[in-house]
């Protein structure tokens, strides 16, 4: 039996940066002493490394999620999200789609819906979606929306995370300062912050 995470919140409120990993070159760092990380963003995967993944950023001590959109050979369902549950070691999953959210809350993993804001009525769109849905947590993206990133947190009662774009220490310091609860980046610079 797999154990089961904090929530997400505890562990944003220990290192509120997210180590977001495009290349498997990415999950060599994470054992790295210097990375402070505590949840790591695997975003991208092959059916036939998955697994694998996971495994390496699991054994780095991080708490996993998978991008369900980006797991290539892989069409996010239902019969996917228990696939994911009962062959990695995956805690949780990120996904565009309210369905794939839905499907992995099922199969028990923690969640986190990405919205990309890029209109007035996008902050209109995610109010909806997460009382209709309720994802543990939600990821706007771009993260340099610092004003709908503050609304939206003050709006929300789960935590909110800014991705996408973050490149500097004062980025991730402003987009904390006004609201959010972490700041998921690639700029692997940041994760020792």
């Amino acid at each position: 039996m797999k154990n089961t995470p904090a929530p997400i919140s505890a562990l944003l409120e220990c290192a509120p940066v997210i180590a977001a990993v495009r290349r498997s070159s990415g999950l060599s760092l994470l054992s790295d002493n210097g990375i402070s990380s505590e949840i790591v963003f695997i975003l991208h995967a092959t059916l036939a490394d998955v697994a694998s993944r996971a495994a390496a950023a699991k054994d780095a001590g991080m708490t996993v999620f998978l991008h369900a959109d980006l797991i290539d050979g892989l069409n996010p369902d239902a019969a996917a999200m228990q696939f994911l549950k009962t062959t990695t070691a995956a805690d949780g999953i990120i996904s565009t789609r309210s369905g794939v959210i839905r499907c992995a809350k099922d199969a028990g993993f923690l969640t986190v819906q990405r919205f990309f804001v890029v209109d007035s009525q996008a902050e209109e769109t995610v109010m909806r979606t997460v009382s209709q849905i309720m994802p543990d947590c939600i990821e706007l993206m771009p993260g340099l929306i610092t004003p709908v990133v503050g609304r939206l947190a003050k709006k929300l009662s789960l935590p909110v995370i800014a991705g996408g774009l973050i490149e500097t220490k004062e980025q991730v310091m402003t987009l904390l300062s006004a609201g959010a609860c972490g700041v998921s980046t690639s700029c692997e610079a940041l994760w020792r912050i």
